[in-house]
């Protein structure tokens, strides 16, 4: 997917917006806060989200320090404070909900934050082949995975203001994340076959390899409890070989990696693939929380308030 680089930059400067655009306090709330099972479940998906969008962020952050040119750098620093706003928002929403226990942040489930973790310790040393193929698949299956079933499932308008802007400046991040996919493909493939090999024996790789399986299992099975129905967040897996599965995408070994991977997490009896990660599931919430790092000291920049 070939784009103007400097074009699609000027449209992300035009296109940016403030937590104050939104008029938080209109009416709509009752439609979930008046709602028992409604709000009940979305207390804990809405965590999920804003965590995946620190997810994002992070790794727009380290992807501008590795960018080739100032343009794509540019880009991506957007991108980093715009996946910043998006949790911002949903917190924002939180709180309208009264779903926020005063100024805290909500917990992430131990996936998202092993994630986390991994990213804020290693991201900066991965190179832009690691992440610039994996960033959009988290970006077109969890977060959009997320924020369709969110709109779907709740009617208050002022979510859906929201998510009006949150969902433009995604279409963005997809746009460049599969150009970039296609830029990533070019070379001698020999060449990037073998720097891919070396990666994967890489002990930090292989670290956040371990993080981000069972991450998609863990989402997989809390979106299916809520009521998603599993073959819409298949669809979104599978829309990440349709689209990026363009000449130079598929010369990426990486991409070829990853879409592998995410056919392995859509069929359900592959037992080979499925069996071993849900047990990395099960294994990793057994983990007691005094043994986790502290949560990194930027994520405590978040906040609701609409003048953020």
């Amino acid at each position: 997917m070939q784009l103007d680089l400097e074009k699609m930059r000027d449209r992300i400067k035009a296109s940016q917006w403030a937590l104050a655009d939104i008029d938080w306090d209109a009416p709509g709330r009752e439609r979930v806060t008046e709602n028992p099972e409604l709000y009940a479940k979305l207390k804990a998906f809405m965590a999920d989200l804003m965590w995946i969008e620190h997810v994002g962020a992070r790794g727009f952050a380290a992807m501008a320090k590795k960018a080739p040119n100032d343009t794509l750098r540019e880009i991506y620093t957007y991108f980093h404070a715009e996946e910043q706003r998006h949790a911002n928002a949903e917190m924002a929403l939180m709180q309208r909900w009264g779903m926020l226990d005063g100024e805290g942040l909500p917990e992430p489930n131990i996936n998202i934050r092993l994630v986390v973790e991994w990213l804020d310790a290693y991201a900066d040393e991965m190179p832009l082949s690691v992440l610039g193929s994996v960033i959009p698949m988290l970006e077109i299956t969890l977060d959009g995975a997320l924020c369709k079933f969110l709109l779907d499932t709740v009617d208050d308008p002022v979510c859906h203001a929201a998510f009006d802007k949150i969902n433009a400046d995604e279409a963005r991040h997809l746009g460049v994340d599969f150009h970039v996919l296609e830029m990533l493909g070019h070379g001698p493939i020999y060449r990037q076959t073998l720097d891919m090999a070396g990666r994967l024996i890489d002990p930090r790789l292989l670290m956040g390899i371990l993080a981000y399986l069972p991450l998609l299992n863990r989402m997989r099975d809390n979106l299916v409890e809520l009521g998603l129905k599993e073959n819409k967040l298949y669809e979104a897996i599978a829309k990440y070989k349709r689209v990026g599965g363009t000449p130079g995408g598929r010369r990426n070994p990486w991409f070829q990696l990853i879409s592998r991977q995410g056919a392995w997490v859509i069929d359900r009896k592959n037992v080979f693939y499925h069996a071993p990660v849900d047990a990395l599931v099960r294994l990793t919430g057994k983990i007691p929380p005094r043994l986790l790092p502290q949560i990194p000291s930027w994520v405590h920049e978040l906040t609701w308030k609409p003048t953020a």
